[in-house]
């Protein structure tokens, strides 16, 4: 990617010089045991930030109470420093991509498109003229009287993001944009939207519960569970400095010692250690701050292999080292480069 990675969206901010979408004490209630919220999260123009967590976290409620289709049961919802909570879509100036694009079958593709402009004020200026340009901003032109049947998936996608840019909107908000796809399409196409939401300038909130594609899309990164908001930052931050022990496990591959193996590497009681595979080494000896153990399992993966060791206290460590580092039922020590010491959560 040509572009760098930034808090920021290229200096603009809203109109009141704030932040350009403001999500600001949110929170919704369910039942009596399942509540999202409160969250507050604040985001600058041009910024692509990313939603993630596991499923039932609150991601895709959280994106449609952006884009208007939830009422919050308290907080406000503020674009450019207007205050939409109680405002509708059609006039929230929100695009959404649906995560199953919802394109029309029985409609072509400029059809699909200008499907998004019904009831808007572009509807009956120049609704042909506002398709071929959405068209043209997602590398479609000429597309308008394709059949949707006839596309690949990931021109379906771009039809939708197409459909959802017609009608000039200030943000978009896509739940799971690239669910649909194969996944040997999803590392290409996800690399081409982020340029493309950045070739356009707008600013962007996305859902996914997949680590690699919030850091292949994102600038920013919220990490949510359990309707919490854990932690905000960019990838770097997320995976190098966890605000908690769910960050840290949820983001990346990671070892998680307890007890005796734990204050071995320098946690005191009642921490548990978190451990990256690549910042644990095969080490000879036993003394110092290393463990040993038993490999019993070696994965190769090319240039490194992850090798699986069954320590002295019954626990295991996945340690990424070079292919030859170790066989199967060899005895070795590990010890760790850098580790990560939290409050025990209790498992």
């Amino acid at each position: 990617m040509s572009e760098g990675r930034g808090t920021g969206g290229g200096g603009r901010v809203g109109a009141d010089g704030g932040p350009f979408l403001v999500l600001d004490e949110l929170r919704v209630r369910f039942s009596d045991t399942v509540t999202i919220g409160p969250v507050s999260l604040s985001i600058q123009r041009g910024e692509i930030l990313a939603l993630l967590g596991p499923s039932g976290s609150g991601k895709t409620t959280l994106l449609r109470m952006l884009a208007g289709f939830e009422r919050p049961d308290g907080g406000r919802v503020r674009v450019e420093g207007e205050d939409v909570t109680a405002v509708p879509p059609a006039r929230r100036r929100v695009g959404m991509v649906f995560q199953h694009y919802a394109l029309f079958p029985h409609l072509d593709v400029g059809e699909n498109v200008g499907f998004g402009l019904q009831g808007t004020r572009d509807g009956g200026r120049g609704t042909s003229a506002a398709v071929a340009e959405a068209l043209a901003l997602v590398d479609l032109a000429g597309f308008e009287r394709r059949k949707v049947q006839e596309l690949s998936g990931g021109q379906q996608q771009r039809v939708a993001l197409a459909r959802a840019l017609a009608p000039a909107p200030r943000a978009l908000a896509l739940d799971e944009p690239l669910s649909n796809l194969d996944p040997s399409l999803r590392e290409r196409t996800r690399r081409e939207l982020r340029q493309l939401i950045k070739r356009i300038g707008i600013t962007a909130v996305f859902v996914t519960h997949e680590q690699e594609e919030a850091f292949d899309l994102g600038d920013r990164i919220a990490v949510l569970s359990a309707g919490r908001l854990n932690q905000v930052g960019t990838p770097e931050e997320l995976y190098e400095r966890p605000a908690n022990l769910f960050v840290g496990t949820f983001v990346g591959r990671a070892n998680v010692l307890r007890g005796t193996a734990a204050r071995a590497l320098g946690a005191a009681n009642g921490q548990v250690v978190l451990v990256r595979p690549e910042q644990l080494r095969f080490g000879v000896g036993t003394g110092g701050s290393t463990l040993s153990g038993v490999v019993a399992e070696r994965r190769y993966t090319g240039a490194a292999a992850f090798f699986l060791v069954t320590l002295e206290t019954g626990e295991r460590v996945e340690v990424q080292a070079a292919p030859d580092a170790a066989r199967v039922g060899e005895r070795v020590s590990v010890g760790a480069t850098r580790t990560l010491c939290f409050a025990d959560e209790g498992g």
